[in-house]
């Protein structure tokens, strides 16, 4: 195996972390392919460390620019989700539950913060390798991470439960969704319960984020139904409507609602659960971020 084979998934890992993108992160792990091609290998002392500092340039260039495209994305963006079943994740360093509700509160960071916190908080990188990965000084990079640790510890959702009980809670939530029980899923929801929806302008999905238990019942409900999958289905490009599933996966390393149509992801819902209940429900719907997990 090649040198930079051998750490390509760590790489990708560290790329998407900090993109909150498979395919931004497969780019910039291919342009450092390209400039470790044009290196020699014998004048590079330690080719993990190299390819770690390359990579998170390259990321960090790719999220300023990706950050002004963003803003005109149509209704919120979501991160890509990524299948981390042990048997299905691409790479070990993927599987490492990289959980959407992270993903999402590491999107307010600067591209430096969250560079910064991915390095340090999740491949446990020493500061001073973390300055030369960014080009600042050993201080400036704890100041970079003490900065992330605290918003990502006043915004990430307060929830704790272990993954039984939010793997029960999601199983009878597909039950009730797919029986169209408006009560049952009400009683799964807090009160003040918020669906944030991403269909990008490619599928059928709300534009502002639903708040309530009543609202975000009537909504699951609504999009459920055989009609309503219709019209779905046929926003994102499929003429007829094939078998409709719902199943529970291991999704960026936690369980979440994944619906098929035929052999084709249509939607992923992932639920943040506290006290029992349903407090967030991340709703993925446009093809271009399912892409993957259908092939998966």
């Amino acid at each position: 195996m090649s040198t930079f084979e051998e750490h390509r998934g760590l790489l990708v890992g560290v790329a998407y972390r900090i993109l909150g993108s498979v395919s931004d992160a497969e780019d910039v792990v291919q342009e450092a392919w390209l400039r470790w091609s044009g290196v020699d290998e014998s004048d590079v002392h330690d080719p993990k460390a190299y390819l770690i500092r390359v990579t998170t340039r390259l990321a960090i260039d790719r999220l300023r620019w990706a950050k002004s495209r963003r803003e005109s994305y149509v209704g919120p963006w979501l991160p890509e989700p990524i299948g981390t079943e042990p048997d299905v994740a691409e790479h070990a360093e993927l599987a490492d539950s990289v959980e959407l509700a992270l993903l999402v509160v590491l999107e307010t960071l600067s591209p430096l913060e969250r560079a910064v916190f991915v390095l340090r908080e999740a491949f446990d990188l020493p500061f001073a390798e973390i300055g030369e990965v960014i080009g600042r000084s050993e201080a400036a990079a704890r100041q970079l991470a003490r900065r992330a640790r605290e918003h990502v510890r006043d915004k990430r959702p307060r929830f704790e439960v272990d993954r039984g009980e939010r793997r029960r809670i999601t199983e009878r939530f597909i039950d009730a969704a797919g029986a169209g029980d408006l009560d049952g899923l009400i009683r799964l929801l807090a009160d003040d319960v918020a669906i944030v929806s991403d269909g990008g302008g490619k599928a059928r999905a709300p534009l502002r984020v639903i708040t309530g238990a009543a609202n975000a019942g009537r909504f699951l409900t609504s999009i459920t139904g055989p009609r309503e999958m219709a019209r779905f289905m046929a926003s994102i490009g499929l003429a007829e409507v094939p078998d409709v599933a719902f199943e529970v996966a291991e999704v960026n390393g936690g369980p979440a609602v994944v619906i098929w149509a035929g052999d084709q992801v249509i939607t992923v819902l992932s639920l943040l659960v506290s006290d029992g209940r349903i407090t967030t429900i991340y709703l993925i719907a446009n093809p271009d971020k399912l892409a993957r997990l259908s092939l998966a």
